[in-house]
Parts: structure tokens; sequence; C-alpha cells
């Protein structure tokens, strides 16, 4: 519409925009119509591109992956890590309790293939980082006669964007005799997977979250020794782990679009972003004093701020903003249309608020889309403060 402003996207934890570099595979990908399982030329071709992206992905590993089983997302790879039954070679591996980060998004809180009474939620402190006093004791506290511990942390919170202590978590995890799975989703390839401690064993990830195509993931095993029993069982696809015909074409954009976020995170890119999103704290907090930013005081992902307005609903802000064209969330993008309280607040013991917005950056975040975002809060927080006068 001619005079409107381009709406203005501030949901990458949501969804990433497809990188161009993604684009270009995929469309290259489009072009070989083969099966990579087919032994013939044009099989070999297809194989290749899968091959290639699987180099790709392994960089942001140093090159230490073990095994890399393509899902169709993050939380299909949840589903098929979270399990009670392995295999170590041909032999039975039995994990009996799962324990995981109650802050943790809904596909590892969820337990996976675990029975209910199996799965322990281990709580977090009011900064968002889990307990490892407490977690610490329940390791101590497990039957070990009845199976192996496993526990699942997110590297990063998607709601807060609250960073866990990988290396001590890790380290702790070990040292109990259990297996850490490691939810990577909003930290690859924003921020380095530093493996020179111990950071865990398993890692989930998923495309579209970095810049990659919708409908792609996988689970990362820096150790072959041992697996969990498949999900999808079928063909021999993924080494026997995961059957079904490779999605060559996300695949491929997979990997392109690891690539592209590595060379940002090397050209140190994201230190900009942190800067913007630092910004829009400050002058928030100076527009609306009462502004709660929740997590801030730990380590954070570098684009995230999950902010409440005290007196105004998480989603009637969300809603003004979209009429003023911006997109931000309201909590999880997979809860959208769920009524309730964001369950990570909650497990934060945060104060009473209705909700809160998470406003996720992208790089190409400029000052002019902060002070846009600024000026439409601004609005909002003037229009609620008559309509309380009234």
């Amino acid at each position: 519409m001619s005079g409107s402003k381009a709406r203005l996207y501030m949901d990458y934890n949501a969804s990433a925009p497809l990188r161009p570099q993604a684009y270009d595979a995929m469309l290259a990908a489009l072009l070989i119509d083969a099966n990579p399982s087919s032994v013939h030329t044009d099989g070999r071709a297809a194989r290749s591109l899968v091959d290639q992206s699987r180099q790709q992905i392994d960089c942001l590993f140093g090159g230490q992956a073990k095994q890399m089983i393509f899902t169709s997302g993050a939380t299909e790879a949840a589903n098929f890590v979270l399990t009670p039954d392995w295999t170590m070679g041909r032999a039975p591996v039995r994990f009996s309790k799962l324990y995981v980060a109650a802050s943790a998004h809904p596909c590892l809180l969820s337990g996976g293939r675990f029975a209910f009474d199996d799965v322990v939620q281990v709580p977090v402190t009011e900064h968002g980082t889990v307990d490892l006093i407490i977690l610490e004791d329940l390791l101590d506290r497990h039957d070990a006669a009845s199976g192996m511990p496993l526990v699942a942390m997110p590297a990063a919170c998607n709601e807060t964007g609250v960073m866990q202590p990988l290396t001590e978590l890790a380290s702790l995890v070990r040292a109990k005799g259990g297996t850490l799975v490691v939810d990577a989703v909003q930290m690859a390839g924003r921020l380095p997977i530093d493996l020179s401690n111990p950071a865990g064993d398993y890692f989930i990830l998923s495309a579209h979250k970095l810049g990659g195509p919708r409908g792609i993931g996988a689970l990362v095993a820096l150790s072959d020794l041992m697996m969990p029993r498949p999900l999808i069982t079928g063909g021999g696809q993924e080494k026997g782990h995961r059957a079904g015909t490779e999605n060559t074409v996300g695949i491929a954009g997979f990997g392109a679009a690891v690539q592209a976020a590595l060379i940002d995170m090397a050209e140190e890119r994201w230190a900009d972003t942190v800067v913007q999103r630092d910004r829009f704290e400050a002058e928030l907090r100076m527009l609306c004093p009462s502004a709660i930013i929740h997590g801030d005081a730990v380590q954070r992902l570098p684009n995230t701020s999950f902010f409440s307005l005290p007196g105004i609903k998480a989603e009637t802000a969300q809603i003004a903003l979209d009429l003023d064209g911006i997109a931000v969330s309201a909590g999880s993008a997979c809860s959208s249309g769920k009524v309730g309280p964001s369950h990570v607040l909650e497990v934060m013991n945060a104060e009473r608020v209705d909700g809160a917005l998470r406003v996720s950056l992208g790089l190409d975040a400029s000052d002019a889309d902060i002070d846009r975002l600024l000026q439409s809060l601004q609005r909002l927080l003037k229009r609620s403060k008559t309509a309380r006068a009234a």
C-alpha cells in the first residue's frame, strides 16, 4: 500500500527468515531428482549433497560429531533421543529417569518416550538458570540399579534467552554417571558451541531457527558408542537410526544456512545485536520504569529480550504492535492460541504479571528499527495510562 511502512519482523526465536544461501542451495537441490539411497550416478549426486551438508553442520561442533541423524525438526529429534531404551552395539541400555529443566521447551518437558512418572522437572532459579544444587541432589538419590539417569537441558531458553551453564551441567551429569542431552536450537548459529570443556553428549538442532528451511532438524551425537532406539522404523536410512527417504532439499538448505551462520559468528556480527538489544531495554526502562525484563541478571542470547509491562496484558501489547506492523511474540510460538501464563515465568517465580513480550532481533536490526519499536510501545503505554485514568 502506498505510503505504508514495511512490516518489521522481530520474532527470530520463533523462526528466522530463510537465508539467501539456503534458498540458493535448495533450488540447486531441487534439480537433483534422485533418491540419495540409490547407487546409480543420480543417486550418488543426491547423496553427495547430504554428505556435504553433514560436513557443514558438523562445523558447529568443530568436526567432532560422530553421528548426525536428520529429522523433520527439533521436536522429532527430542522424541527420538528422549527414550528409556538405547543400545550400545547390540546390547540394550536402559535409562530409568529423565531429568529436565522446568524452563525447557515443551518438546523436552513432554518427556518423549518416557512414562509420565519417570520425568522429573528440575527447578530453576529466579533468574532462569537451572538449580545445580537441586540437580546434584536428584542425581545423588537416583536409583542406579533401575537404570541410568538421562538429563535434558536447553542451552538457551526460547522465551527469556537465558543461557544455561553447560560446562558445569555437563561435568556434574558426567560425574554422576548420567548422559546429557542439550537442546541447542536457539544457541546454534548465534553463539559458539564450546567443546574444549564438557558441554553435552547429544545435541538437538533445528534449521529454521538459524535461517534454514522449516521441517528439517537433526540429532548430533559426540559419541557413536550408544544411541537411542529408533523412533521411526522401516528402511535403513540414516544408518538405521531414522527410516524414510532423506529430505535432500531441506538438508541442503540446512547445511548452507549453518555455513552462513558460522561466517556471521566469525565476523562477530552478533555483538552489534547485543548493543541494539541493550539500547532497547535501557530506553524501555526510561519509558516505563516499572517494566520487568526477565533474566537480565544472567547471560542471555544476544538477540532476546523478554519483558513485562505491568498493567498491560502481553496479548494486548502483541496485537497493538502487530497493528503497527511489528511482529513480536507473547511467549513461545509453539504455544500460540493457548490461554494461560508462560510456564517459564511461573517456574522463575516471577512476580504476578500478565504475561510477557518476547522481542528477538535479527542481525539486520537497525537504530531506526529500535526507534520504531519504542515509539509503538510508547503509544501503547500512553493509551493504557489514559484508559486507567478514565
